[in-house]
């Protein structure tokens, strides 16, 4: 890798350990190319990338276009004469201008690769890690691939694979991804860049789309199979967070970690059963789960059987709204 001129684009927290671990392999990396900065807060103050901030605390020269469709755009990272472009939860397609500007790779594939959070073809797209333990998934992984026009639809050049536990929360794996696809970046690239790994074709039967999600897919159905609700929460963690709402419009932030419970059979999808020291029993599709935290709106994350002390809700309720 010594020697190697790198432009990395990259946004997102998922992509700092790529960028750390290619500095690390003795990578040049003349460019990082990465979102703009976004207003934050009540204070709208200004919020940096996690891949800026790691790039400013190594000297390293930071691009920030607001997109990639003019022409202007693509002079930095021309100038930077990368020999491989590296890419990881930057955000946005590259458009056939940027991913022509390095050199090809052996083969013919565009010189740009792409660190990606799944076992490709499965969850092509913006979410894959989220939508992985949403689907209740057993396992998912990191993909390397060569990149093309599409959508994470490119040339498949290593993965790394990890099971997915009923411990794990999309946060959680999001980190163990991280440091996978870091790990799987700098073991094979070099490989890459010389010819001996080379594009393997992605089964389009077996493609699926990760979409991005929306603040409003965190409401939990309670009326789908306990397991499924299991996930959803898990899943939602930690953005943009399962919720439901209680009686009188009271909204409740559910936290991991539930578990699948047997009883409730008479009772409707959303019924609170129970609410005892180990947290609230709730009627779902197909038996009950068990809530051990939430949070109301506007107060603390705190266990069901506080928020019952405080009469904001009791056995017999029926959550969902």
């Amino acid at each position: 890798m010594t020697g190697r001129r790198v432009v990395f684009m990259g946004s997102a927290d998922f992509a700092v350990p790529s960028l750390a671990a290619l500095l690390e392999a003795g990578a040049r990396v003349p460019l990082v190319v990465t979102r703009v900065d976004k207003p934050s807060g009540r204070g709208l103050d200004l919020s940096v990338t996690p891949v800026k901030r790691l790039a400013v605390e190594r000297g390293l020269a930071v691009f920030q276009p607001k997109g990639l469709k003019d022409p202007a755009t693509w002079e930095p990272i021309r100038e930077a004469r990368p020999d491989v472009i590296v890419v990881a939860a930057y955000g946005r397609i590259l458009p056939p201008e940027v991913l022509s500007i390095p050199p090809r790779l052996p083969g013919g594939a565009y010189g740009c690769v792409n660190v990606h959070g799944s076992i490709l073809p499965r969850h092509r797209g913006a979410a894959p890690i989220q939508r992985a333990v949403l689907g209740g998934d057993s396992r998912t992984g990191v993909t390397l691939m060569a990149m093309d026009e599409g959508l994470d639809t490119g040339g498949i050049l290593a993965v790394a694979e990890t099971p997915i536990t009923q411990d794990d929360t999309a946060a959680s794996l999001f980190d163990r991804l991280a440091s996978i696809g870091a790990a799987l970046l700098v073991a094979n690239l070099p490989a890459v860049l010389d010819g001996a790994r080379t594009p393997v074709a992605q089964d389009e039967t077996e493609a699926t789309l990760a979409a991005i999600l929306r603040k409003e897919e965190g409401r939990i159905d309670w009326s789908r199979p306990a397991r499924a609700v299991c996930d959803h929460v898990r899943g939602m963690e930690s953005w943009p967070g399962a919720f439901t709402f209680a009686p009188g419009g009271l909204r409740l932030r559910v936290f991991p970690f539930l578990a699948p419970v047997a009883g409730g059979s008479s009772a409707a999808p959303g019924e609170i059963v129970a609410i005892d020291a180990d947290g609230m029993t709730v009627r779902a599709g197909d038996g009950c789960v068990l809530v051990r935290e939430v949070q109301p709106a506007g107060s603390r994350r705190m266990s069901p059987r506080d928020l019952a002390a405080g009469r904001r809700i009791r056995v017999g309720d029926v959550l969902g709204g």
